[in-house]
């Protein structure tokens, strides 16, 4: 494992263990929040010709929101540490969201669909990272929605999997309609 996806997992894994070493959370939520890390902690994947950090968006917002917790702000701060120094490459912002529709919470605060809600969490994440030194005209960011699921929305577990955030580096740009926002 490189130095750059040893230090992304680090940074999702450590935001589990302050909270079972304060034994402020019920077993079966920890559980279940690992099961997630696992599969999503800030997992990394090649793609061709980019590299995609996927971030489990319950990591990074509370629920029915799109502003940044401070442990989504502690994890993307981490990788854009990484990306900000050196960025040569465009960085793309994607939200996703479960197929689960939006409740009265968010429609009183004018997001009437997931592809709204993900949008704004992309959004979200891209003005933190320029808030972290990411320059602004290599940095885009796009809501999804609940397209291209990754588990199926029929159980908990796989809408958890499908409310993430995507940030691709690389050559992200090509065929892409989004332009810097």
């Amino acid at each position: 494992m490189n130095t750059l996806s040893s230090k992304v997992w680090f940074a999702a894994g450590a935001v589990l263990v302050p909270l079972m070493a304060a034994g402020c959370v019920w077993k079966s939520d920890y559980d279940a929040l690992e099961a997630q890390n696992q599969q999503l902690r800030a997992q990394v994947e090649r793609l061709q010709h980019a590299m995609a950090y996927t971030v489990n968006s319950d990591l990074l917002f509370r629920s029915g929101s799109w502003e940044m917790s401070d442990r989504g702000k502690d994890i993307i701060s981490k990788l854009s540490q990484k990306l900000a120094p050196t960025q040569q490459n465009k960085l793309m912002v994607s939200g996703y969201t479960d197929d689960a529709p939006i409740g009265p919470r968010l429609k009183q605060r004018g997001v009437t669909t997931n592809q709204e809600l993900s949008q704004k969490r992309a959004d979200a994440v891209r003005q933190f990272l320029l808030s972290q030194g990411v320059r602004q005209d290599m940095v885009a960011a796009q809501g999804l929605g609940d397209a291209n699921p990754v588990a199926s929305n029929k159980t908990a577990q796989g809408r958890a999997q499908n409310r993430r955030v995507v940030l691709s580096v690389g050559d992200v740009s090509a065929g892409s309609s989004v332009a810097p926002r």
